[in-house]
């Protein structure tokens, strides 16, 4: 059983661990809806039974699939993979599922937070979403774990944090009108310091450059460790991202985190810049909250990986840069395995291998 706490997660000590902590789990939703995910969802599904796969030969994968599809999914992955039946609008785990909070006694616990398709009725990218904000709370109950409701609006995805009480985002996703719009900059700044035990939170202005979630900050860098970070970068000052990026590496180097430490910045050049084609474009059926036209330029960066029981699962985008990317990771993360993905199909549905994955910390 699961049981809604009306209490607050810091209070009651619990915090919410780095991604480079133990895990005892990932979960991963099902691509199929056709708005969405090109052909159906059959390109994308291929690319994430690979992500899963690649995952599952170091952590244990959950895989939340619909009544429709539980018998294609079950048939297609392999026997290392659990398969749970679960309805979702779409499959961006990350965003939907509960961010998960542990104490020093061996307990864990999920952060539950409202979720608005990334805009609600202001610019969100599906209606309706109902069945993608009771995922967190099914996840809890699968997993037997309490869980706290938060009283805001936002996506896992919009936020990373260092486990030793830092938290970084942006301020174009989390003070987004379409987010919280009754709420002050230090008003969200305590809700997640409430929530996740956050002694600091650094703002970066901007995410990534034409991301349709708003800025989401796991497209722009990803924490390595405390004190340091790697950064979506960019060299051409005729791209749009190149401003972004300064920006973003300026804010990083002059600040310092909960622990007073200096942010070391790993820069990784972006892919591309791609753009879908209109073979592509062909394949997704029209709707009206998402951009899938061909021309449209994609939110492409390597920064949005998976880290998981020392592994890293990258997102493979282009021969150009793909390499380079695999060699800064490796220089980041000595003594990790880099696994990389071809995920370009799940690029076209607008995110990465970061935001299709939600991991379950370990607990001692």
């Amino acid at each position: 059983m699961s049981m809604l706490l009306k209490s607050i997660p810091a209070a009651d000590g619990f915090r919410m661990p780095g991604e480079h902590e133990a895990q005892d789990e990932i979960w991963i939703a099902w691509p199929e809806r056709s708005d969405n995910w090109r052909n159906g969802g059959k390109s994308a599904q291929k690319t994430f039974i690979d992500v899963a796969e690649a995952i599952a030969e170091v952590t244990p994968v959950t895989m939340a699939v619909s009544a429709d599809q539980y018998d294609n999914a079950r048939s297609r992955l392999s026997d290392k993979i659990r398969v749970v039946e679960m309805t979702t609008d779409d499959a961006w785990m990350r965003d939907i599922a509960p961010s998960y909070v542990i104490n020093t006694q061996g307990e864990r616990r999920g952060v539950d937070w409202e979720f608005n398709a990334w805009g609600g009725l202001v610019d969100g990218l599906y209606f309706p979403w109902d069945k993608d904000d009771q995922v967190a709370s099914k996840i809890c109950e699968v997993m037997r774990n309490d869980r706290y409701r938060a009283p805001i609006v936002l996506e896992g995805g919009s936020i990373h944090v260092d486990g030793e009480g830092t938290l970084y985002t942006t301020e174009e996703c989390l003070l987004h009108p379409s987010r919280n719009p009754d709420l002050s900059k230090e008003e969200i700044e305590q809700v997640l310091k409430d929530h996740l035990s956050i002694e600091k939170v650094i703002w970066i202005k901007n995410g990534l450059y034409n991301d349709e979630t708003n800025g989401h900050v796991d497209n722009l860098i990803h924490v390595v460790k405390p004190g340091e970070v790697v950064l979506s970068w960019c060299n051409d000052e005729n791209d749009p991202q190149y401003a972004i990026s300064q920006a973003a590496y300026k804010t990083l180097t002059n600040e310092t985190d909960a622990q007073g430490r200096q942010i070391k910045v790993h820069k990784v050049h972006i892919p591309g810049p791609l753009f879908i084609t209109e073979e592509e474009a062909q394949g997704i059926d029209s709707c009206d909250g998402m951009e899938r036209e061909a021309g449209e330029r994609l939110a492409g960066s390597y920064a949005n990986f998976l880290i998981t029981n020392q592994r890293i699962i990258l997102p493979l985008l282009d021969p150009k840069y793909d390499d380079d990317a695999k060699a800064v990771l490796q220089q980041a993360f000595p003594g990790y395995d880099i696994v990389g993905v071809p995920a370009r199909e799940i690029l076209l549905g607008g995110g990465n291998i970061h935001c299709i994955t939600q991991q379950i910390p370990a607990v001692a």
